[in-house]
């Protein structure tokens, strides 16, 4: 089981899923089972985003985002966001709506979603794009991060 809550998931199509080795963590595990996938750290995505604007490679990058059978929006919900994000995360979504899959991970519950992307319009037309149709799936368990720290604090202590 994955350390981390899965908050989203869309149906994946036209992947294939092998087995991943257990050892592997959470987020490493799930894009080695899925093929076609690509992790995205949201606060990473969204500076490379912002530097996209400025040399004018934006819409190249939207485009290829546009066209990856399955993206993980990893670490949702980390900070509020900022009036250029949420308009880049909107055309992130809507493009891949309906066409690609999308999963959300984050440990943020859903319920405070809303107030983290902000500005209450933009906030509804994300959520829309991310929940209709969605397989949402709440994860209990301990961090993998936790479990592996705890696993080296005992092993240095002996």
């Amino acid at each position: 089981m994955f350390g981390w809550l899965l908050c989203f998931l869309y149906a994946a199509t036209r992947l294939r899923v092998n087995s991943a080795p257990s050892s592997l963590p959470g987020t490493t595990r799930l894009r080695f089972a899925l093929h076609g996938a690509q992790r995205l750290r949201l606060p990473r995505l969204f500076e490379e985003l912002h530097l996209a604007h400025g040399d004018g490679r934006f819409h190249k990058l939207m485009s290829s985002f546009a066209k990856i059978d399955l993206i993980v929006l990893d670490d949702w919900g980390l900070a509020k966001l900022h009036a250029e994000q949420r308009r880049d995360l909107l055309e992130l979504l809507d493009d891949r709506h309906g066409h690609r899959s999308t999963i959300v991970t984050s440990q943020l519950p859903v319920d405070h979603w809303h107030e983290v992307i902000g500005d209450p319009t933009l906030a509804d037309a994300i959520l829309d794009r991310l929940v209709h149709n969605a397989y949402r799936l709440h994860l209990k368990g301990e961090s993998m991060r936790k479990r592996h720290a705890k696993l080296t604090l005992t092993t240095e202590s002996e």
